[in-house]
């Protein structure tokens, strides 16, 4: 047996995991060398949540971030973890966008790959894997753990199989929801070495309080490596102590080599950064064994939390954990990581918050049931299925067979803002985002959000429902998504402060809010006002005024929690009134569409 490899994953999945992705570039760099020289087999970089982060809030360039971090880590093994054929967005794209995102990112820098898909569907990995390959890149092939009536260890190590037929370098475990126990562990890991002859690496989250002695387990059952975090980012939602594994391992035939007073100083130092990022913290994000029961990892936990907060029904968060189980089920047991744990987890939302199970139905849910996202691991349930796309064919084929190549209408609609062929894979993770950050660059106007708390305020609001204040010369993006009781001349309004919620104490509101509503739009009273359910953004809108629509019909289409949703008309008539648009902010019980 030889010494245990150690992947450090501070800079990308421990920081996801305990303060939303929002580690800058510029907290990385200082403690570059020392990571460096530690000795680690590879360091998590890039992936999952973090160009999406990039983006979205911190107005840096992912493409950049990759290259600078290339330069600074030069003796290191780059890793990231990519989705398959959703790359690092929610939807499947064509298999030319997935190819010359591979070589992209091989080219700025990257070493191992770590594919994944959600549903363990592997066609949706086939790509991917491939390109990899091509790049004479490591591909690691992943299994995502989940537990069910279907998901036995024979699947498991069938799937294994399969990845190393499909070029897998390595196989891993990706234990995202901390659902893993030490002896399954044990058991798995010891089936998969006696099934296929590449390295078997465990990755697994603290959620559960149980990843440490699973880790332990894995190498006793012959596992190669292991997934760990500094201390200072480690436990709870993160992963286990990088410190705590190599001194546990120490003196042993697993000895990872690792010098623990090297990785004292790394810890001091994000111990440090960290306190930065204290707006970030969530209490969503510590130990809590109960996602042994309710499967939810930490941070869909939190992102539920989040949306429950601006519905001011964060009371019914157990209720909602409740139906998650029911829901995954009728899904048919997909393992509840991105996207799907962003799919079922807002379905249960609305199942909870209606009062009727799937008296709305998301279009990712409807996508899911017609084969969009790939297949089931079990059978769904047909009565769901029936309501959701009537009938419409299911899909049985790879999803990206769908799909005509992307690349050269990507490189058309974006035009000269794109100056690389980076700049338009940014633009196709997500295209409103990627196109306003890009415009943004052009301009010189990207303003990243401010590191400065505010937890409570007295202050005036705009009349509209999103605006810009400055405080101490730091410029905060704000936006109304809801508002809570008010008692004693006093309301709670629930706003994002850079897409990261808030709540603020206002006095006097009356004076600037209208009964909970922003001026401008009416409290929806009447059967043909058209409101939301959630708060969330206008992606599309159906209908224009003058049109006549039937009761049921889609007039609109929202976006919360990533996930979108269709609002419908309740009666026929005539659209009389519309008062919001593409992009715009809607809070559940305003008048978004009258008709009449």
């Amino acid at each position: 047996m030889s010494k245990i490899q150690i992947t450090d994953v501070t800079l990308r999945d421990a920081h996801q995991s305990l303060i939303a992705t929002r580690l800058r570039t510029e907290d990385m760099l200082p403690i570059c060398e020392k990571l460096d020289q530690a000795g680690f087999w590879s360091l998590e970089v890039w992936g999952g949540a973090t160009f999406d982060a990039c983006v979205r809030f911190l107005k840096e360039d992912p493409w950049e971030r990759l290259r600078t971090l290339r330069q600074a880590l030069p003796n290191s093994r780059l890793q990231m973890l990519l989705r398959g054929q959703n790359l690092l967005g929610y939807r499947h794209y064509a298999d030319d966008v997935v190819e010359a995102f591979v070589h992209k990112a091989a080219e700025n820098g990257m070493d191992v790959f770590r594919v994944f898909d959600a549903l363990n569907d592997l066609r949706n990995l086939e790509t991917a894997m491939k390109a990899v390959k091509a790049a004479g890149k490591h591909a690691q092939g992943t299994i995502c753990y989940t537990t069910s009536p279907v998901h036995t260890e024979a699947l498991f190590v069938q799937q294994a199989k399969d990845l190393v037929n499909m070029g897998a370098d390595s196989v891993a475990i990706k234990d995202m929801a901390g659902l893993l126990t030490p002896y399954a562990t044990f058991d798995l890991v010891k089936a998969l070495k006696a099934a296929v002859d590449v390295p078997v690496i465990v990755h697994s989250h603290s959620t559960a309080g149980l990843a440490p002695l699973c880790q332990l387990k894995a190498i006793e059952a012959g596992a190669d490596g292991i997934d760990t975090a500094i201390s200072s980012f480690a436990g709870g939602t993160s992963h286990p102590a990088t410190e705590s594994q190599v001194a546990a391992l120490k003196g042993t035939e697993f000895d990872t080599g690792l010098d623990l007073t090297q990785l004292g100083e790394i810890a001091d130092y994000f111990r440090e950064v960290r306190k930065k990022y204290h707006q970030f913290e969530s209490e969503f994000t510590r130990e809590d064994v109960s996602v042994q029961i309710n499967q939810v990892p930490g941070g869909m936990m939190s992102n539920l939390a989040n949306q429950l907060k601006e519905q001011n029904a964060l009371d019914r968060i157990n209720e909602v954990f409740a139906e998650i189980p029911k829901v995954r089920a009728d899904l048919g047991y997909p393992p509840l990581v991105t996207p799907t744990s962003q799919i079922v987890g807002t379905q249960a939302v609305y199942n909870v918050l209606a009062g009727e199970r799937y008296k709305t139905i998301t279009n990712e849910v409807k996508r899911y049931l017609q084969g969009g996202y790939g297949a089931a691991p079990a059978a769904v349930n047909t009565e769901l299925q029936k309501k959701a796309i009537g009938n419409e064919l299911v899909m049985e084929g790879r999803p990206a067979d769908q799909l005509k190549p992307e690349m050269t209408r990507l490189k058309g609609e974006i035009g000269e803002l794109a100056k690389t062929d980076e700049d338009v894979l940014t633009f196709a993770m997500f295209p409103d985002l990627g196109r306003e950050f890009l415009k943004q660059r052009a301009e010189g106007t990207l303003v990243p959000e401010a590191l400065l708390p505010v937890e409570h305020a007295k202050a005036k609001v705009s009349m509209a429902t999103e605006f810009k204040i400055n405080v101490s010369g730091e410029t905060y993006d704000i936006a109304v998504t809801g508002v809570g009781d008010h008692g004693g001349g006093k309301r709670k309004i629930y706003m994002s402060m850079d897409g990261v919620p808030r709540e603020v104490i206002f006095e006097s509101l009356n004076e600037y809010v209208d009964d909970g509503h922003s001026k401008g739009r009416k409290k929806a009273t009447e059967p043909g006002h058209v409101t939301a359910t959630m708060p969330g953004n206008v992606v599309e809108l159906l209908v224009k005024e003058g049109d006549s629509v039937e009761a049921g019909q889609a007039v609109m289409v929202a976006e919360a929690m990533k996930m979108e949703t269709e609002i419908h008309a309740n009666v026929a008539g005539t659209v009389k009134a519309i008062y919001v648009g593409k992009g715009d902010r809607v809070t559940p019980g305003e008048v978004l569409i009258e008709i009449g």
